[in-house]
């Protein structure tokens, strides 16, 4: 998941210091809760909705399944179909939300089930190669085999997460497209990690963990989220993002999702989430490192330097899109990194 994790995973209540609406209660990941993100929201209703927070999303859906009632979800694509299937979702209605003609096809993909739309995508990034560029040539990173290396054994890190880890692994080993990998596919990517596994320092669990990482010098090359590279930049570390490697690289999209059996005011869960999509939004999202799903509002605010400069820039090589998929396939992915990240 590409969002800034707490320390602790444990399900907690907003202490924000402005004020909260006790008609909408948004679950998210820390951070989301900035006020410039949902903007209108609070000129339409003069605060933020109240937010609970988690750290991952299998922890969202099992507390969400063990009965805690929240109206607006935050996950990732890849988790869309789980969530679905287990019947804790309500269909968006999409002639409520007026950008939603405005989004980024590519983000959008196909609805989950027949006509009915359960997820809206609101921000997305790249997963590329960051990596030390005072000690490693530019030709080591022109591939994603880097990660078998043994130059830089014990030197590299990718995250704890098993949707960016089979990205890379799909990616590495010729799948560039998840949603239709054949068992063969899956082994083969399986056994790449494998390999790598060997090499790693480490998992990385969140952003501000791998930029020390690479900071120190601990770790020199690693599968990143695009805001790792402005944010080294910005401190002057001599950073590269490689996105153009000749697998390619891969594309994650998160958004919201409509949750059932909420508490709250219906309509404001379309408040909170037509705020979100506003064009408004599309500046404070770029500047903690998220593109915005509103394609619209990103074509007319920024400019391609801005986009390469946030590594998301166009590029020239394959990408692998994070999009839904079968969720037995997703189901066996996790345990299968599970077994690899403990050495079997």
């Amino acid at each position: 998941m590409k969002h800034i994790l707490l320390a602790s995973t444990a399900v907690m209540l907003a202490t924000a210091s402005f004020a909260e609406d006790a008609d909408l209660l948004v679950f998210d990941y820390s951070g989301f809760e900035f006020p410039a993100f949902h903007s209108k929201y609070v000129e339409q209703h003069g605060q933020s909705p109240r937010f609970a927070f988690f750290g991952d999303e299998e922890e969202a859906f099992q507390k969400i399944r063990s009965g805690f009632r929240a109206d607006v979800s935050h996950v990732c694509a890849g988790s869309v179909n789980k969530w679905t299937a287990s019947g804790i979702l309500e269909p968006w209605d999409t002639a409520k939300i007026p950008e939603f003609a405005n989004l980024d096809a590519n983000l959008t993909g196909q609805n989950v089930a027949g006509e009915d739309t359960y997820f809206i995508p609101v921000d997305f990034g790249s997963t590329a190669i960051a990596y030390n560029t005072d000690e490693v040539p530019a030709d080591d990173v022109a591939s994603l085999n880097v990660f078998l290396n043994p130059k830089y054994a014990g030197r590299m890190t990718i995250p704890d997460n098993v949707d960016d880890a089979y990205a890379l692994a799909y990616l590495a080993t010729g799948t560039t497209d998840w949603t239709t990998a054949t068992d063969e596919q899956f082994a083969a990517a399986s056994d790449w990690l494998r390999q790598a596994h060997a090499n790693l320092r480490t998992y990385w669990v969140d952003p501000g963990e791998l930029a020390q990482l690479m900071a120190t010098g601990e770790v020199l090359v690693s599968w990143a989220w695009n805001e790792t590279y402005p944010t080294l930049a910005d401190e002057g570390f001599p950073v590269g993002f490689q996105r153009e490697a000749a697998e390619g690289s891969s594309l994650w999209l998160c958004g919201y999702v409509n949750l059932k059996d909420g508490e709250g005011v219906e309509d404001k869960a379309y408040d909170y989430l037509n705020a979100f999509l506003d064009p408004s939004s599309t500046q404070a999202l770029m500047d903690d490192g998220y593109g915005h799903a509103n394609a619209a509002a990103m074509a007319d605010q920024m400019t391609q330097d801005d986009l390469i400069a946030a590594g998301l820039g166009p590029i020239d090589a394959p990408v692998l899109a994070q999009l839904p998929m079968d969720d037995a396939r997703r189901e066996q992915q996790s345990a299968e990194f599970e077994k690899i990240k403990a050495g079997f």
